[in-house]
């Protein structure tokens, strides 16, 4: 049994869980975590969170999807025609404020985008991407949404871990310039 979208009070009780989650994963790795401690630090019973999610991945990957839209937005935090050279302050901000979770963004979020924060990083980014270059009438906009996402899925994940040495502000500039030259890459139409 589950607990339908939209109910306040389950809103409320995912709240608690999600915020156990984050509590309880900056005092230890998600593989160490437990969902005796989770609920226990939740104030809620074992079945209240079967209730709501069926493992602590789940749990997770639901915790952690706020940093896929802030993501999202940060991207597209621009207005008029986007400056190569200088990204919007959305997207330094987004990369400075990964670190309180970053541990447990590496668990979710492999190396080279995969698992399943960049799964749906992945998804809402090329979803977002392909509407808004469909409504500026870019060209081959399935093929650069999908080149956009999977570009900035893989090279955050690796920023995360360690791949890619950066601080915020610069690895923001440098994401921002590689997603303008997809945008602005020249696709011959082929029949």
């Amino acid at each position: 049994m589950s607990v339908p979208a939209g109910d306040p009070r389950a809103e409320r009780t995912r709240v608690r869980l999600r915020e156990a989650l984050l509590e309880e994963c900056a005092e230890r790795p998600l593989a160490e975590v437990s969902v005796a401690a989770l609920v226990r630090r939740a104030g809620l019973g074992r079945a209240t969170f079967y209730l709501h999610y069926p493992d602590l991945d789940a749990l997770a990957v639901d915790a952690c999807a706020e940093v896929v839209r802030d993501a999202v937005d940060a991207l597209h935090a621009w207005r008029g025609t986007p400056d190569p050279a200088a990204p919007p302050p959305a997207l330094t901000g987004f990369f400075r404020d990964l670190a309180p979770h970053a541990a447990l963004y590496r668990t979710l979020l492999h190396e080279g985008g995969s698992g399943p924060l960049g799964d749906l990083l992945h998804r809402e980014l090329r979803e977002r991407s392909r509407r808004e270059r469909e409504l500026a009438g870019a060209p081959s906009a399935p093929l650069i949404a999908s080149a956009v996402a999977a570009a900035f899925a893989g090279v955050l994940a690796d920023w995360l871990h360690g791949a890619i040495e950066a601080t915020p502000e610069l690895m923001a500039a440098q994401i921002w310039r590689l997603l303008m030259a997809l945008h602005r890459t020249p696709l011959a139409q082929t029949a």
